[in-house]
């Protein structure tokens, strides 16, 4: 049997995702500095920092009101997951070598699976937005 299931990583990340609310996105917005240093500093996490920069990206968008074309289960997983990263205690501790950030990098990894077609739109979205920003104006 594995230590940490995808059965076990949708057990967790419904859990999460069930536990946020819109006042909570604030908070994680705050802890995004903690959240990409743990995720940098771990080798079974590492391989989803650009994944996790875009997930902040789409809950900062949707916070301030610049991006609402997602549903908000998606941005409760999304928060859920991250959320999960931060914390220390979770199903395997991540003081355990070799083993405390499997569970982290296996609700990360289905919650990008759940939240794909999401967060690929908001991508192009984001594109979309920056090359017009950056597009010379025409008079």
């Amino acid at each position: 049997m594995a230590l940490f299931s995808q059965k076990n990583a949708e057990k967790q990340l419904k859990s999460e995702a069930e536990k946020v609310h819109r006042e909570d996105l604030e908070s994680l917005l705050e802890r995004q500095r903690a959240i990409e240093e743990k995720v940098k500093n771990s080798g079974k996490l590492k391989r989803f920092s650009a994944d996790i920069k875009l997930m902040f990206s789409m809950v900062r968008d949707y916070w301030n009101g610049n991006y609402r074309s997602v549903p908000w289960k998606t941005i409760a997983a999304v928060a859920g997951a991250l959320l999960y990263v931060l914390n220390p205690l979770d199903v395997i501790p991540d003081i355990i070598l070799g083993f405390g950030f499997l569970d982290d990098a296996g609700v990360v990894a289905l919650c990008l699976k759940m939240v794909e077609s999401d967060l690929h739109r908001y991508a192009a979205w984001k594109e979309h937005t920056e090359d017009l920003s950056q597009s010379p104006q025409s008079n």
